[in-house]
């Protein structure tokens, strides 16, 4: 995978290019992509409509043996462009008798008939039907009868899976990897995880980087396992960008579609476009290092966004960026990720990118999905500490019976919900009210005993990291602890009510 986050070489809007342009490889002339070999029935090659596929009563036999012949001999020619697998398109790229040119999008140019239309997530909208068992006739929809016995065809239903469908496993001894995942046209899902948790190797893997050990990877159908990464429709933008230091920002977007065998006209065209969708249209002719931060990160995603991938890959995208830029740059990437409509994979260790960008997570832990959901789902029922963490709520796991929950840990917990069996009990740190006396006249059901740990800024408030019967966490105003007197050692009792607390099934 290189970094224009392209690789799909299989011609670019226009396969072919200028007369004055030095060849390039995979592109195909206007007048060989004509006769484009799709793997069809006679009929197909030619663009002859298969429905007038027969002829008059009074033809001879001789020249219907002549029309197959000349049907065949089309039906054979190579255009030089690349396999489904290299141009986003999956499998049933094969439309009936239609001729298809890849357009390097994942979407395919109708050259016959037109009786079918292939879809830009991969899927084939079947309008009518041709000749796909060599025999004549309007078939593939099951409705129509063979031009010459009658027969009538079982219909054949689409089925070629749109989005992402993988299953990535990645040995390396010590460590590994086994995550799963199905992402849909349009959806953004985030890797969430800890440091060492896998999150990087499983992008490596969809770009094709790092290879797979068992599993599978399948693109709107298409199986990429043993695709090179440059011929994966994939585009990347890394964490620290990876732009060319020589090339202007123009050159720099425009350096994906060449690849796809576009002329520099072509390539820049689209370039400008995306620049100027970026809002960066006044900057085409400035190199990366006088960009900005923000600047560099989206001159990236245009590199990436053109050319035209079915699966876009963010590497940590704002990491390298400053807190005042990372917000301005978290709301225009969430724009553009929402106009994208093939898919996404953001991987991040940011909660709060995670939130904001993505429409599902998925949490990886040791090299394995150890939650998956929405992010209001997860941030409402974590199922690990890590999670609990990152969504800023204090964890436990017990025994349920009725509003009393045993919790693990020792202590047993009044909750709200009446359940029974194994339960996962949270509550907020603001949830904790603390005491430097037995709490009296207190309304709470649940207060232990505790000991001051460590003391330190979150936000506007002071979190304390208590031990004792039972560890959690607690904020606090500034004003508050210092009436407290709070400091490492101090003994305090924390108090949560019951109404504060939420309890859900393991």
């Amino acid at each position: 995978m290189n970094e224009t986050g392209g690789g799909r070489a299989g011609g670019g809007d226009h396969a072919w290019h200028d007369p004055g342009d030095a060849a390039i490889p995979g592109a195909a002339r206007p007048a060989e992509q004509g006769t484009a070999q799709t793997g069809a029935g006679p009929a197909a090659a030619t663009g002859i409509d298969a429905d007038h596929a027969t002829h008059d009563p009074s033809d001879t036999e001789a020249a219907r043996t002549a029309q197959t012949a000349q049907t065949a001999e089309h039906r054979t020619t190579q255009t030089g462009t690349r396999p489904a697998a290299a141009t986003g398109v999956g499998p049933a790229s094969r439309t009936g008798g239609n001729l298809t040119v890849g357009t390097g999008d994942g979407r395919t140019a109708q050259a016959g008939d037109g009786r079918a239309a292939q879809a830009g997530d991969g899927r084939t909208a079947q309008t009518g039907g041709d000749d796909t068992d060599g025999l004549g006739g309007n078939d593939t929809d099951g409705t129509s009868d063979h031009p010459m016995t009658g027969r009538t065809r079982a219909a054949v239903p689409d089925a070629t899976p749109a989005g992402l469908d993988a299953r990535l496993v990645v040995d390396r001894g010590t460590f590994r990897l086994d995550v799963s995942l199905a992402v849909a046209p349009g959806e953004v899902v985030a890797l969430l995880g800890p440091n060492g948790a896998g999150k990087t190797t499983a992008l490596r893997a969809l770009a094709g980087l790092a290879p797979l050990t068992d599993g599978h990877l399948r693109l709107d159908g298409a199986a990429l396992e043993r695709t090179p990464p440059e011929s994966r429709p994939v585009g990347v933008v890394f964490q620290d960008y990876l732009l060319f230091p020589h090339l202007t920002a123009l050159d720099n977007v425009a350096f994906g579609p060449r690849c796809q065998g576009a002329s520099k006209a072509q390539a820049r065209a689209r370039a400008a476009e995306w620049l100027d969708r970026m809002g960066l249209a006044a900057h085409a002719g400035v190199k990366p290092r006088e960009l900005s931060g923000g600047q560099a990160q989206r001159v990236a995603l245009a590199r990436a966004l053109a050319t035209r991938p079915r699966l876009l890959l963010l590497d940590e995208p704002l990491a390298a960026l400053d807190a005042r830029t990372r917000l301005e740059v978290r709301a225009q990437l969430r724009r553009h990720l929402a106009e994208f409509e093939a898919v996404a994979v953001l991987v991040t260790h940011d909660p709060l990118d995670a939130m904001v960008l993505a429409d599902r997570l998925v949490v990886v832990e040791h090299g394995e999905v150890v939650q998956e959901g929405v992010p209001s789902h997860i941030a409402r029922h974590p199922r690990t500490d890590y999670i609990a963490q990152l969504v800023g709520l204090n964890l436990y796991r017990g025994e349920a019976d009725g509003h009393t929950v045993r919790l693990d840990a020792g202590p047993a917990l009044t909750t709200t919900e009446e359940l029974t069996g194994p339960v996962f009990v949270a509550f907020p740190p603001s949830a904790v009210t603390l005491y430097r006396e037995p709490p009296a006249g207190s309304s709470a059901r649940n207060h232990w005993r505790c000991e001051v740990a460590g003391l330190e800024t979150h936000g506007d408030q002071i979190r304390a990291d208590l031990t004792g019967e039972l560890p959690l966490a607690a904020d606090l105003t500034t004003v508050a602890a210092a009436e407290l007197d709070l400091h490492p050692g101090a003994e305090v009792w924390a108090a949560v009510k019951a109404t504060q607390t939420h309890a859900y099934p393991v």
